[in-house]
């Protein structure tokens, strides 16, 4: 109760009834008869983006583990190529990247016959996984920075100690170094998630059927131009509330984290 009574202080329940009053007047004033029609296409879009937008971010963040790392503590030969790579990702666009994979293996893979005749080319035919190559490499380069620097925050006296007791390298590791590097991280992974998610309408641009192209083509068809948009807007909005409830939840459950 006292949490809820913090929550609701005057500003935020005047912003919540500014927004409740555009929610009632977009409702009555603007054209939602193309709404029905739209609808499962509506759906399968906002699946398409949900769905690329996990498996990007479980992917990324499983190749910004060994990045981060590398960069912290590797040797040389690990260290460049690990600098390298996220220096290149973060210096270009992502809708480049997205361009490159999918307009350059997509267009050099028909030029070799094994792979056109094997059963991977149903799939590399199509354009979504060059999306999510593309959204994986972006997230990992973002993140392999940031987990570099968590990596280099954790205090050393701790993994001095564990060596002293004898403990091998992968249980410290796996006991203290990484769960500390991610707690450090996580109002980050956080904010980095919902910066995927609104990289993710970018994927359209290759014919991804996603909500964000689902609305463009609502505006073609139709050529109602400010319904679709307010709706998509809507969407990413509810999306990007949960995931920040859902990176506050982890970040009270996980010992000595941030509270919210």
């Amino acid at each position: 109760m006292t949490s809820l009574r913090a929550f609701f202080q005057p500003h935020r329940i005047v912003m919540l009834g500014l927004f409740a009053a555009f929610v009632v007047w977009c409702a009555v004033s603007l054209r939602w008869d193309w709404l029905p029609k739209y609808m499962p296409l509506a759906i399968e879009g906002m699946w398409t983006t949900l769905w690329i937008l996990v498996v990007t971010t479980i992917l990324g963040f499983l190749l910004a583990v060994p990045l981060g790392l590398a960069q912290a503590v590797g040797p040389w030969y690990l260290s460049a190529p690990a600098r390298m790579f996220c220096t290149v990702i973060r210096g270009t666009p992502l809708l480049l990247q997205i361009w490159l994979l999918y307009y350059g293996l997509g267009s050099l893979f028909p030029q070799f016959p094994w792979i056109r005749s094997s059963e991977l080319w149903p799939y590399l035919r199509q354009a979504w996984p060059y999306a999510v190559l593309a959204l994986t490499l972006s997230y990992a380069g973002y993140e392999g920075e940031v987990m570099r620097g968590a990596f280099s925050g954790v205090a050393r006296g701790q993994l001095e100690a564990a060596k002293s007791f004898g403990m091998p390298r992968t249980t410290m590791f796996r006991r203290i170094w990484l769960p500390q590097a991610v707690r450090n991280v996580l109002p980050t992974l956080g904010g980095e998630t919902i910066l995927q998610l609104k990289a993710t309408p970018l994927i359209a641009t290759i014919t991804v059927m996603d909500i964000y192209a689902v609305s463009s083509r609502v505006r073609s068809d139709t050529f109602i131009v400010y319904e679709p948009l307010l709706l998509l807007a809507l969407v990413y909005m509810v999306i990007a509330g949960i995931i920040s409830l859902m990176f506050g939840y982890f970040e009270r459950q996980v010992p000595g984290g941030h509270r919210r």
